[in-house]
């Protein structure tokens, strides 16, 4: 008989354990769920603050390539906004 609840008593204990350390497990994961979820966050203002960044360069490579570089077909070229365009008189 003492040995049937010694076995119950060591049953319970490891039940307390192994709760104990799911307890902790859980902790763990919440906390880095929280974290990754404030890394994405930051990545995606990062991302979008890139996008934008992106785009206004774009619009400038094309006012500096429409300035200095107009298309050959065009009869007489445009005057450059900034003398080191690149369209100087010979």
């Amino acid at each position: 008989m003492r040995e049937i609840e010694l076995e119950i008593e060591q049953i319970k204990q490891r039940s307390r354990q192994n709760e104990s350390e799911a307890v902790q497990r859980m902790k763990q994961i919440e906390a880095r769920t929280k974290q990754i979820e404030s890394e994405t966050e930051q990545i995606k203002k990062e991302t979008e603050q890139l996008r934008r960044e992106n785009a206004r360069e774009r619009a400038l490579s094309a006012l500096i390539k429409q300035h200095c570089f107009p298309p050959e077909c065009s009869s007489t070229p445009p005057q450059p906004t900034e003398p080191d365009c690149g369209l100087s008189s010979p």
